[in-house]
């Protein structure tokens, strides 16, 4: 096997993505190239005590920075690019999360507007043992305290959208972004549809742990060191982003109202069946039906996103994306050697 070529990326204060289109590259990468990142929680490292309050030390829109984007050679409208999570690992012992004003699921919000006053602003500073896989949930309002697992993943992962557009690093939709499933972990491969002449990779906002649906709108929120392998499929669409693990498919769909996102989920799962597995639509309507399983990943963005995942030890024994996850997967194993 050929080593493959490792970037790393330590961004500047000043070199962070605000946006998915909109931003120049900061590196021209071939397929199959490692690239070892650094990413920047979503309040660009600025909430590190209780005191922090995110409307003192936080400036809108500039909040969950991105490392990158990255053009990849040779991707073009019609292509996918595939991006294999090697290791996602916290790059300091703290996380911090908030409640924030006019955000998150169980208060007023500018979208549904009401009378109420806004929830108050509240941190928590979450304490990280990395050698033991452990976060300290340190209640602010008595005693309690609790060792939850460490259970890293990637909030934000896509590309520049269609169509000339510039979205906000918050949003997620048919580009990927903001999407806030916490089956973006190690092991997984995303694939997403490229808009654009060199796709214009991004990723960021690492969640030392987050629950499904992300329901005051902020996760564990920490600065990551990953490592992804990043690939091309060519003339392979994708139309929403999808990932493969070793035991699942999983389609994503985001949108507002919830329904809607949910149903672009299923529709993508009962497609992907069709496409690569051999279904009738009915037949995979059926079948998908009384198998998947439906996390939310968030309902607190611009937009929703559900998941749809279904187990791949109940499907027909049929390559997917040209069986590049397996291929990514045993790179990574002979990178972590």
């Amino acid at each position: 096997m050929t080593d493959p070529r490792i970037l790393t990326v330590r961004p500047e204060p000043d070199e962070y993505a605000w946006t998915f289109g909109g931003a120049a590259p900061v590196a021209r990468v071939a397929p199959g190239t490692v690239l070892d990142l650094f990413t920047e929680d979503c309040f660009a490292g600025r909430v590190r005590s209780e005191k922090d309050l995110v409307s003192e030390v936080c400036e809108f829109p500039f909040l969950n920075p991105q490392t990158g984007p990255f053009h990849i050679e040779g991707a073009e409208p019609g292509d996918t690019v595939a991006v294999h999570f090697v290791s996602i690992e916290p790059a300091r012992d703290w996380a911090a999360s908030t409640t924030v004003p006019l955000f998150g699921a169980l208060t007023s919000t500018h979208a549904t507007a009401s009378l109420q006053p806004p929830l108050p602003e509240r941190v928590w500073i979450w304490e990280l043992d990395r050698a033991r896989r452990t976060a300290l949930f340190r209640a602010r309002d008595s005693d309690f305290e609790r060792e939850l697992p460490l259970e890293p993943m990637h909030g934000t992962v896509g590309v520049a959208p269609a169509n000339l557009e510039v979205r906000s690093a918050l949003v997620p939709d048919a580009h990927g972004g903001n999407m806030d499933t916490p089956e973006m972990r190690a092991g997984v491969t995303c694939y997403l549809g490229v808009n654009v002449e060199g796709a214009l990779l991004s990723l960021g906002d690492g969640h030392a742990r987050q629950g499904e649906g992300e329901t005051c709108g902020v996760a564990v929120e920490c600065a990551m060191n990953t490592v992804v392998i990043v690939d091309l499929l060519k003339g392979v669409a994708t139309p929403w982003p999808r990932l493969e693990s070793d035991t699942h498919i999983v389609s994503t769909g985001s949108a507002r109202p919830l329904e809607d996102a949910f149903r672009i989920s299923q529709a993508d799962l009962v497609r992907w069946l069709v496409s690569d597995y051999g279904f009738s639509e009915l037949d995979a309507y059926q079948f998908a039906t009384q198998t998947v399983e439906s996390p939310l990943a968030n309902v607190c963005d611009t937009n929703y996103t559900c998941v749809a995942k279904l187990r791949k030890e109940w499907l027909p024994a049929r390559e997917t994306y040209r069986g590049v996850h397996a291929r990514l997967r045993e790179t990574a194993r002979a990178l972590r050697g």
